[in-house]
């Protein structure tokens, strides 16, 4: 009983970890980048970045299975590296978390560094730094705030992901199993007292995460 619900926890924290690192580092370089530049087609690609957020879990899920495919190029590329497909392995729910929480990070990042006074990161340039050293020293601490909102939004995301994980990863008890999927699968199957233990874990997890988020807006 102990194992079978530690199970499916222990690969979901370490799947939240890996994507949640991932999404932090991806989604705060996308966001500085892109509050500082203005180009033509600019507005195109916010909206396909933003597009996880919005979309039905199951159309990312079906668009992962399609890209990541054996006859994709991408799949074959993959299978020819890692000598297997990430298909159905725990690594492919690391991705569906990573695309699924992306825009919560990206857009709090981008809105933390367009409140940024750039007067201060001027100022920094001018007594020598380099733009690594604004980057580092300047922008992000000023930024602080909307990262790790957007972090702990971000990684809230990412450990409730179930529809993409699902079809990407599939529900391999032990394997690919996180804990929304086997919330579902004790449903299903009528182990209730476990399903909600699962649930309450999900309900106190995901509480002290939007507290800390509401504890730095202010």
């Amino acid at each position: 009983m102990i194992q079978e619900f530690l199970t499916p926890v222990q690969l979901s924290i370490k799947i939240t970890i890996i994507s949640g690192v991932a999404v932090i580092i991806l989604g705060t370089i996308t966001g500085r980048f892109l509050s500082l530049k203005n180009f033509k087609g600019k507005v195109i690609v916010e909206t396909i970045l933003m597009l996880p957020l919005v979309l039905p879990p199951s159309v990312v899920g079906f668009l992962l299975l399609t890209v990541l495919g054996k006859k994709s190029v991408m799949g074959e590329a993959i299978e020819m590296v890692f000598r297997q497909s990430i298909l159905f392995t725990w690594w492919s729910a690391v991705l569906a978390s990573i695309i699924v929480a992306f825009p919560l990070m990206y857009q709090s990042a981008k809105i933390g560094f367009q409140g940024i006074d750039h007067e201060i990161e001027d100022a920094a340039r001018v007594f020598g730094a380099n733009e690594w050293q604004v980057f580092f020293m300047i922008s992000i601490p000023l930024a602080s705030r909307a990262i790790i909102s957007g972090g702990v939004l971000s990684i809230a995301r990412g450990l409730g992901e179930f529809g993409a994980t699902l079809m990407v990863a599939g529900n391999i008890p032990g394997k690919t199993q996180t804990v929304p999927t086997a919330i579902y699968l004790a449903i299903d199957t009528g182990n209730m007292k476990l399903a909600w233990l699962w649930v309450l874990l999900m309900v106190i997890l995901s509480f002290i995460m939007l507290w800390i988020v509401q504890m730095k807006q202010k």
